[in-house]
């Protein structure tokens, strides 16, 4: 009887499994499986539970030799479930540079006691709107798929979804009674479109805004939407703005609608951007418009969540009291009346970069504009550096969100503060009234510094602060996934994990940039902080070039090391930075021989060969990789012309002046810069070797230096730089240039360390 009894149950409890694992909303986690698991996709078997709250418990599955089941209350959660069981019981990760998940052991490693995980908040968020341009803005859907698996897979619950906002503003400008020529001197180009979003840049230069990407844009937005759904994250839309091209003023002579401020020393022509005011009728009409066109192309009920920002870097029309509070009033009372369930996401760095103007009570005003508390989500968008949560009483009692900023510009520089991470997040949340929600990341560009960005999406699920030598220990051992790790790989990133990021001084905490990306100067480039920092807070020779030699140590103890992608990507990045902080030793000896007294002509261009020799060495060092290539970024952005050569030539100028000029004269100068190679042989090198020569040239002539006429040549050559196409100038590789990296990385470490 008790044997049948054992019979009933094995079969009611596989039913009961197979009727979980058939739940619809279960399937796009069963497909991210079959994508990265193909080898055990029967093996995983996912429930959905009633329980509150954001947990998953990890079990052996009853009755079934070598499967897996994780239990969890909502679809995210369970896809955070099964990375928890990748990584502490198959030892496996997936990466920016591509999943190595299809690595796990043929025979699943038993999880015995059942591991159980709760999250600490409820919103785990990712994105910048700027990264829409700094990263990802030519990217095809299979980069975003890579990208959307590893955020499902790392617990991220609420990521903002950008792409494709132009189409939906051309219909609703159109509806308006806008013309295409009206909307297309305000739409801004394909490299620039967050700040037009944002409000601080209108039209474009290179070109206008070809429909064709308009509606590629679009295409791409319905797969990542249906994508995020699908692996159970809820996407946050965007909203109309406000922000309207200057033919508004004249088809609505009546409504209110004010200039914004300059920004960035841009030309009026291309700033000072038009702003339709949420108090007048028009903006509660054009919202409307926005968002029931946003509905019935991606769904009605996919998110209730808007991103909506109207003051980013941009101060208000007025700072009074009342009209701060009109303002945010009329914006949400028209979200509401759109979308009754509407919540507005604000990000919070207007606060810190205007903090003269944003006084304590003219937030509590804005904010306040939106009545309840379950209105709004704030993103504090600089918290490991720049909190503004503690200066406003938790935003004033609005939901709020722990973010780490990080990577001004996709700026590649070793930085990070993986205490402040770790900690911050924590006394935030248990502070007294805290009405903190979520953790998230911000960053401006996604390009390197990879580990501070999986310790903070990790810390959303521990109560106490993570122990980072415990968890390094554990990251580098999935990272460099081989038999054998040797203790010096491990070593390599203990010092690393204990000093380069380990950066507790909040005024260079946002990616370093390397000084060589800069306009060539004899002042100001060394030691600033800021938007441009370029301050080294640790010792080169008691960091990098240690843990430099650790890995190339690694890799002779354990040759299998060569053939990981993440490894072979840390030794270049590491080989990199050493580069970059010895160019700094090598300038500054170029300006202190420019000024000795005994200086000659001579004697400049022998100081300054040694950069030329690190750019050239860096150059090539940057080339055994493809994800250090400049042609990678141009590719990208030419493969979106269809083969149309004059639409190929418009988006390669949008790709080439972002990471240079960023702007028609040099506006943002070098702020998007990147080290890659094809980018220092073409475009560094000539700038330094300009620079060189004229120093050397006004030595020997007994002139003084002229900042304007250098820097006039530099931004000639920009210009020059920036109009190219494809194939005008040497050393752009297309592809890996087949260096013996390993050879290349001897040699570094013989000469430069």
């Amino acid at each position: 009887m008790q044997r049948v009894f054992g019979l009933v149950v094995l079969a009611l409890s596989a039913v009961l499994v197979e009727a979980a694992a058939s739940h619809p909303a279960l399937d796009g986690l069963h497909a991210l499986v079959q994508r990265r698991l193909a080898d055990h996709a029967d093996s995983f078997t996912f429930q959905l539970s009633e329980d509150e709250g954001d947990s998953f418990v990890i079990s052996d599955t009853k009755g079934k030799p070598g499967g897996i089941t994780v239990e969890c209350t909502t679809v995210s959660v369970c896809a955070r479930g099964l990375y928890t069981y990748l990584t502490d019981f198959g030892g496996v990760d997936i990466w920016w540079t591509g999943s190595r998940l299809d690595q796990l052991p043929s025979h699943l490693p038993r999880v015995g006691k059942p591991v159980h995980g709760t999250a600490v908040v409820p919103y785990r968020y990712h994105f910048n709107t700027v990264t829409f341009d700094y990263t990802t803005p030519f990217w095809t859907f299979d980069q975003w798929e890579l990208e959307l698996d590893w955020l499902a897979l790392r617990g991220v619950n609420l990521p903002l979804a950008w792409v494709g906002y132009e189409y939906i503003l051309i219909e609703v400008l159109h509806e308006a009674g806008l013309s295409d020529t009206d909307i297309s001197s305000f739409l801004s180009g394909s490299a620039f479109q967050a700040w037009n979003r944002f409000g601080n840049i209108q039209g474009s230069w290179g070109g206008g805004l070809p429909m064709q990407w308009v509606n590629d844009q679009f295409a791409l937005q319905k797969q990542i939407v249906t994508r995020m759904t699908e692996l159970g994250m809820t996407p946050v839309l965007p909203a109309f703005t406000g922000f309207v091209p200057h033919a508004m003023s004249s088809i609505y002579p009546n409504a209110s609608i004010v200039n914004g401020s300059q920004w960035s020393g841009f030309p009026s022509a291309l700033t000072n951007v038009s702003f339709l005011e949420p108090f007048d009728p028009l903006f509660a009409t054009l919202q409307n418009s926005f968002i029931k066109k946003q509905q019935a192309a991606y769904g009605a009920n996919v998110t209730h969540i808007y991103t909506l920002d109207q003051y980013n870097e941009n101060n208000p029309f007025s700072g009074n009291i009342s009209y701060l509070a009109n303002v945010s009033a009329g914006t949400f009372a028209s979200l509401r009346a759109a979308d009754p369930e509407a919540i507005w996401m604000l990000q919070g760095w207007l606060f810190f970069s205007s903090e003269t103007f944003w006084t304590n009570d003219r937030i509590e005003a804005y904010l306040g504009g939106a009545p309840s508390n379950d209105s709004m989500i704030v993103l504090d968008l600089y918290s490991e550096a720049a909190p503004q949560w503690n200066r406003t009483s938790s935003y004033f009692g609005k939901p709020w969100i722990w973010c780490e900023l990080h990577g001004y510009g996709g700026n590649m520089g070793f930085e990070g503060n993986l205490e402040a991470i770790t900690t911050g997040p924590i006394d935030a949340l248990n502070s007294p009234g805290s009405s903190m929600r979520g953790v998230g990341l911000t960053m401006e560009g996604q390009e390197g510094n990879e580990i501070v960005y999986d310790v903070l999406l990790d810390q959303a699920w521990s109560s106490a602060p993570i122990d980072i030598p415990s968890y390094v220990v554990s990251w580098v051992a999935r990272r460099y996934s081989v038999k054998s790790l040797p203790a010096a790989a491990q070593e390599a990133w203990r010092i690393l994990s204990t000093t380069v990021y380990n950066n507790s001084n909040p005024n260079n905490q946002a990616a370093i940039k390397s000084i060589y990306e800069l306009e060539p100067a004899v002042t100001g480039l060394v030691n600033r902080t800021g938007h441009h920092p370029t301050l080294i807070s640790y010792d080169t020779n008691a960091t990098i070039v240690p843990a430099l030699q650790l890995l190339i140590k690694a890799k002779a103890e354990n040759e299998a090391l060569a053939a990981v992608p993440e490894f072979a990507f840390d030794v270049v990045d590491v080989a990199r930075q050493l580069l970059s902080n010895r160019f700094i030793d090598a300038y500054q000896t170029l300006v202190a021989t420019y000024n000795s007294t005994n200086v000659t002509s001579e004697s400049v261009q022998r100081a300054g060969q040694p950069l030329i020799s690190i750019l050239s060495d860096l150059d090539t060092l940057l080339g055994t990789n493809e994800n250090f290539l400049l042609s990678s970024w141009i590719a990208q952005a030419r493969n979106w012309s269809h083969g149309d050569d004059a639409y190929a030539a418009y988006l390669e100028y949008n790709a080439r002046n972002q990471i240079t000029l960023w702007g028609p004269e040099g506006e943002i100068n070098d702020y998007a810069s990147k080290a890659w190679a094809g980018l220092i042989s073409t475009y560094y090198i000539p700038r330094w070797q300009t620079f060189i020569n004229y120093l050397a040239s006004i030595t020997r002539l007994g002139r003084a230096y002229d900042s304007t006429t250098i820097s006039n040549q530099l931004l000639l050559i920009g210009q020059e730089w920036d109009a190219r196409t494809w194939g005008e100038g040497p050393g752009e590789h297309w592809g890996v240039s087949g260096e013996d990296v390993w050879e290349l990385v001897d040699k570094i470490l013989a000469t430069w360390a």
